[in-house]
């Protein structure tokens, strides 16, 4: 039971949060690995097949650019391009020594990748290594070499993410102790300044009728009293402020969490089409945030729904995103649900618009248009 346990945990753990996408580095890798590659061909004239396996090295270069947001795919190209190149080399394997690149797909497949990513990456891997050896592509000699190199790819790529994770929990432990220390800053101190007007003008209204100066001066300290302790949570709110800006939001491609495929209950697609990039923080958090809550309204209230589609779109001067699903329309569904009011509150906040409501043939449909600047027009 224990190792089933584990085992299932390791297959549902998530990727890590916001994997960095293309970066200039990565478009500096792909530019250098490209020549070495055409060099390789050149220099080395016993190379068997140095058409095929230059041209090959060159067509998997561009995998590089999608190893952490699309590891596991990246991953099945590598392999099955490597798996049917001998098909049209007779047998032989074209295979260059630039293509040792492969292993920073594998690495990134066990650094951003999820639990069943990683999984079934490991076992296309195996697989096409036993066909090798079984094929003779591969010397029994060099199996011992190869697989040594390959698991210390995993090895690095999994410590990378594990430490990663270490140092998330690090800093929300930080937050944590932060906060308290907050908390208990308002109790001492600004809980201190009302409990002190309260009396004073419990007092006032005492002395008010016999002593009208006791009654002014209890204003007096009241007004200082509140001067003080607005001047203390301003100070608060700067603290937390900045805390929240150094906290990452949910972005576009957190998205992904939220697509499932569940034993019960509506399967969630999600799907993304336009261009996306260099959209202000506000605007990607109001999108998670607005499918989140429409997905879980959906699962809440959709009754006999068996999808829910998520669908954000993009041009040069908004974003769209529209969540429906196939469910009945019963009462329990009303616009006038505090979770619908938020999310057009939301989407007003930055100038955008949000409209929920029954689809014209049947279930629910929730579309909010939000503008790229993420601030109204």
């Amino acid at each position: 039971m224990y190792v089933l346990a584990l085992l299932r945990s390791l297959w549902d753990e998530p990727s890590p949060p916001n994997p960095p996408r293309r970066v200039w580095r990565d478009w500096a890798l792909v530019c250098v690995l490209v020549p070495v590659a055409v060099l390789e061909g050149v220099l080395r004239p016993e190379l068997p097949w140095r058409v095929v396996a230059v041209l090959l090295t060159i067509g998997l270069v561009p995998t590089l650019l999608w190893r952490r947001t699309r590891p596991l795919l990246m991953f099945a190209i590598i392999f099955g391009a490597t798996a049917l190149a001998p098909l049209l080399t007779e047998g032989d394997s074209p295979e260059t020594n630039t293509m040792a690149f492969l292993l920073i797909v594998l690495y990134a497949m066990f650094r951003w990748g999820s639990g069943r990513d990683a999984a079934i990456g490991l076992t296309i891997m195996l697989v096409a290594v036993s066909l090798s050896i079984f094929f003779g592509r591969l010397a029994r000699t060099d199996i011992v070499s190869a697989f040594a190199v390959i698991f210390a790819a995993i090895a690095v790529g999994a410590a990378f993410r594990y430490r990663a994770r270490a140092r998330m929990r690090e800093l929300d432990q930080v937050k944590l102790l932060e906060r308290e220390r907050l908390a208990r800053d308002l109790h001492d101190t600004v809980a201190h300044h009302v409990s002190a007007m309260a009396i004073r003008a419990q007092a006032g209204l005492a002395t008010s009728a016999s002593h009208p100066d006791a009654a002014a001066e209890a204003l007096h300290v009241i007004e200082a009293e509140a001067s003080r302790a607005l001047s203390e949570m301003r100070a608060m709110v700067r603290v937390l402020r900045h805390h929240a800006d150094l906290t990452p939001g949910p972005s576009i491609s957190d998205l992904a969490q939220l697509a499932s495929r569940p034993r019960s209950g509506p399967a969630v697609d999600v799907g993304i089409s336009g261009d996306l990039d260099d959209l202000p923080p506000s605007v990607e958090a109001a999108i998670y945030r607005l499918a989140q809550e429409s997905v879980t309204n959906a699962r809440r209230h959709a009754r006999h729904a068996t999808r829910i589609q998520v669908r954000v779109t993009a041009d040069d001067t908004s974003v769209r995103l529209q969540v429906t699903d196939d469910g009945d329309v019963g009462a329990a569904r009303s616009s006038s649900g505090y979770g619908i009011i938020g999310m057009i509150e939301r989407a007003d906040l930055i100038g955008g618009t949000c409209e929920a409501g029954p689809a014209p043939d049947r279930g629910w449909h929730v579309t909010a248009v939000l503008p790229r600047t993420g601030s109204a027009a």
